[in-house]
Parts: structure tokens; C-alpha cells; sequence
């Protein structure tokens, strides 16, 4: 049958998905039309895109609908204990373990799964959840009976899952085993005027809430608010909308000025860092990536430099290979071209100036590498300091899963 405009509209009524962007409309006609099948899906789409919605709307219009449906977040699980919650665990089978447990693959039999941040899945588990894929048979920790099991399964992730099987961490296998139907959910920036709705749904919610007026927008400030970009998506928006109703005492009419004020500003990294298959990291993950960047570029004129002394007939050939280098605009972080091209007058023996140049190199990449794993240990210490050494609510504070904090405190021996 069909799907019609009024389906969809339906349907987001029934959900509470607002707004009418041709990609989202899209997005919930896709997930209408493999509801009905045993397909599994893929959803994709940035943190806080509302991806868990569509897979409540594939379980509640499928057979599966009277089921249970369980939402896990793959990446606040720690890596030692997420097979145990998958698949269960027998009795001593490991410390802790005083009694035997189901997993959820066993408690959701006949209904629907749905695996939150599966990019973050260990490798182990991945191998199990594609024995699960594939027929049906999971085994529980410690144990070595196979048991049998009829789950849907609906993954979501808001990082490339390609990349991750390019770099070895996911399993190109699993990949195409849970991408039989992608569902694309796009970023708020992407969806125009549906901004204007959801402020609007958003500020009457809080409004009935805190039992105040509703706040209302001039039309300088909805011109701000198509601009933003909204890293944070439909969450950050959310939050922004009950700052300001809470927050706006004086007046419910909110000038292009006092939005500007509740705005956080802009990311100021380059473009190149913001578009293209660099948006699924967070700006922390750009930071370092920029900053081992230009490690490699101290490491790369360290060995040309080192060439050019003991060979100085290559130099010129040498720069002349490598511009990315030399170029002016990295004058501030590379050395002289006169202390590189210092032989190129036939002589053949370093000079002072040389030599303490490819030194100075050599001191300052050290320095680069212990500087970046010294900031890094002191953002964790500060984290977990602030939230009494509660490692969930630090590594939310820090930006990244409670795994990879678990791992980083493990390698900085900060355990104690």
C-alpha cells in the first residue's frame, strides 16, 4: 500500500516528531515502509538528531508491536560488562557474577532491539551480535550452551561506520549485515524553517511547565535562529528554549540581541574541519587531530633538515618536494628556510646555527607529545574531580563515552 503525505503526517503526530523538511518526511517514510518486514536498520544521523524516535516508530508499526522494546546506549556501557548485559551471564563466571542473569537479547525475545552509538561496540561483542544476526543464537558468559533467540535489531550511530571499517574498528561483515535499510535523520541545521516549529512546540511545553507565558521571537531574532548552526541539534535547542523561558523575566518578546546573548558562539575551526567526513568529531577530536598534525610536520622538517646537512646536494630537491613545508603560512611553526638551504653554497661541513636548529626540532617535538598527553590526563583529573569520580558524569562533561574514559584512566594509571 501506498504511503501518503497524510501517513506521514500521522504518523509525527503519533510520535511527536515536529516539523516538515523533505529529508525528514523522507526519513519517516522510509522507516513506515520497512516496518512490516523483519529487515534489519541502520540509522544515522548526529547526536541529538531525535534518531531513537525512528526506531520506535519501526517497532510500534510492526509485527513485533505487542514485543518488548528495549533502547541501549552501547557507549555507556564499559567494555567488560557489555556482553554480560547483551547476552547474560552463568553464575561464577566471572568476580562479581553470584548469580545467573538473562541478557537482553534473551528478555526482548520476539520484540525489538534497538543499539544506540553501535560504533562503540568492542570488536568481541560485534562478533556475537553478528552470530545473532545471522541465526538467531547467542551464548551467555561462561557458559557453552547455545541458546536460540527471535529479535529485531535497529542500530543507530552518529559517526561514519565506513571509516570505522577502513581503520579496522568495526567489522565490515556486521556493517553491511545491519545497514539492509540506511534511514539518513538530518541535523536541525538542515531542515530551514522547522527550527521556527520546534521553538515554538518547545516554548509552549515550558511555558505550561513553569506556568508562565510562552516566549516569542521578533522576527530579527528568527532570522539568528535559521542562522545557527546547532551543533547539538534538536536537544541543544531544546535546552536553549527553557534557558530563556525560565531566564526571560523581564519580557516574553525576545529581540535578535537578548537570543544572541543565550547563543554559545560559533566553533572558530577551519572549514576544512567542520565540513565533509569530519562531522561526526567532536571539536576535542579535531583539536588533538590538528595538534598530532602539526607534531608530524615538526617530526617531517626534522628529517629534511637532518637530510640537507649530510647531503647538502639534495636540499634544494628536498624543498622542492615538500612546499606544504615551507609555505609562509606555517612560518610560525616550522624553521627558517635560510637554516634549511644553509649548505646550498657547496659547503660541506653543518654549521653552529644548523646544528642547534635540528635540535631545537628535536626538543620540540618531544615537547608537542608530552604537552598533549599532560593536557589531556589533566582534563580527565579535573572531571572526575568535579564529579566526585562519578566516570559517567565525567566523561559527559569531557565529551566522550564512559568506555574510551574507562581505557584513558587505565593508560594514565589514574585508577586510584
Amino acid at each position: 500500500m501506498a504511503i501518503t503525505e497524510n501517513d506521514i503526517q500521522s504518523v509525527k503526530q503519533r510520535f511527536g516528531i515536529i516539523g516538515n523538511a523533505p529529508m525528514l518526511n523522507n526519513a519517516v517514510r522510509v522507516a513506515m515502509q520497512v516496518s512490516p518486514t523483519e529487515m534489519s536498520v541502520l540509522i544515522t544521523g548526529e547526536s541529538g538528531s531525535g534518531k531513537e524516535s525512528f526506531s520506535k516508530i519501526i517497532h510500534s508499526l510492526s509485527p513485533r508491536k505487542h514485543g518488548q522494546f528495549i533502547a541501549i546506549n552501547c557507549g555507556s556501557i564499559p567494555e567488560g560488562t557489555i556482553d554480560s548485559e547483551l547476552f547474560g551471564h552463568e553464575k561464577g563466571s566471572f568476580t562479581g557474577a553470584h548469580e545467573a542473569r538473562k541478557g537482553y537479547f534473551e528478555v526482548t525475545n520476539g520484540g525489538t532491539i534497538f543499539l544506540d552509538e553501535i560504533g562503540e561496540m568492542p570488536l568481541g561483542t560485534q562478533a556475537r551480535l553478528l552470530r545473532v544476526l545471522e541465526n538467531g543464537e547467542f551464548i551467555k558468559v561462561g557458559s557453552s550452551k547455545v541458546l536460540k533467540t527471535d529479535v529485531r535489531v535497529v542500530a543507530a550511530t552518529n559517526v561514519n561506520l565506513m571509516h570505522k571499517v577502513e581503520n579496522g574498528k568495526f567489522r565490515e561483515d556486521l556493517y553491511y549485515r545491519l545497514n539492509s535499510v540506511p534511514i539518513f535523520v538530518p541535523p536541525l541545521r538542515d531542515r530551514g524553517k522547522d527550527v521556527e516549529l520546534l521553538f515554538r512546540k518547545f516554548a509552549s511545553d515550558f511555558a505550561e511547565r513553569y506556568k508562565v507565558k510562552p516566549v516569542s521571537l521578533t522576527d530579527e531574532a528568527k532570522e539568528v535562529l535559521l542562522k545557527y548552526r546547532f551543533p547539538g541539534n534538536i536537544r541543544q535547542l531544546k535546552n536553549l528554549v527553557d534557558q530563556i523561558s525560565v531566564l526571560s523575566t523581564d519580557t516574553k518578546e525576545i529581540t535578535a540581541e537578548v537570543l544572541q546573548g543565550y547563543l554559545p558562539s560559533q566553533s572558530s575551526l577551519p572549514a576544512l574541519y567542520r565540513d565533509g567526513a569530519s562531522q561526526d568529531l567532536s571539536e576535542r577530536d579535531i583539536l588533538y587531530k590538528v595538534l598530532f598534525d602539526m607534531r608530524k610536520d615538526v617530526n617531517e622538517l626534522k628529517r629534511i633538515v637532518l637530510e640537507s646537512v649530510s647531503n647538502p646536494s639534495h636540499a634544494a630537491q628536498i624543498i622542492k618536494e615538500n612546499p606544504h613545508l615551507f609555505a609562509e603560512s606555517q612560518s610560525e611553526r616550522t624553521i627558517p628556510q635560510e637554516s634549511v638551504v644553509l649548505n646550498l653554497n657547496g659547503s660541506t661541513a653543518p654549521s653552529e646555527e644548523t646544528t642547534e636548529e635540528v635540535q631545537d626540532i628535536s626538543h620540540e617535538a618531544e615537547d608537542d607529545s608530552l604537552s598533549i598527553e599532560k593536557k589531556e590526563k589533566e582534563l580527565i583529573m579535573r572531571a572526575l574531580r568535579k564529579n566526585n569520580n562519578k566516570r559517567k558524569y565525567a566523561a559527559r562533561d569531557l565529551g566522550i563515552s564512559e568506555r574510551t574514559l574507562y581505557r584513558k584512566i587505565k593508560e594514565y594509571e589514574l585508577e586510584n
